[in-house]
C-alpha cells in the first residue's frame, strides 16, 4: 500500500491542475468535481487524523487512492 503522504501529494497535485481547468468541462464533470471537493475535505481531515491512528490512516489511504483515480479521470476528460 502506498505511503499516505505520497497519496496525498499526488492527489493534491492532480486536484490543483483540475481546479485550473474545471470550468472548461461539461456540467456532468463539474457536478462530479463538486462531489469530489466534499470528499477531498473529508479526506484531508482523515489524513491529518491518520498521523495518529493506523486505522484512520488506512481508510484515508484508500479514500485518497479513490480520489486520485477520480481526479485523473476528470483531468483526462478535460
Amino acid at each position: 500500500m502506498p505511503d499516505i503522504k505520497e497519496v496525498i501529494d499526488e492527489a493534491k497535485q492532480t486536484r490543483d491542475e483540475i481546479k485550473l481547468k474545471i470550468h472548461l468541462g461539461s456540467k456532468e464533470l463539474q457536478d462530479e468535481w463538486s462531489d469530489l471537493e466534499d470528499k477531498w475535505n473529508d479526506f484531508e481531515t482523515k489524513a491529518k487524523l491518520g498521523e495518529a491512528a493506523d486505522d484512520i490512516s488506512d481508510a484515508a489511504s484508500v479514500l485518497g487512492e479513490e480520489l486520485a483515480t477520480a481526479f485523473k479521470r476528470i483531468k483526462s476528460a478535460l
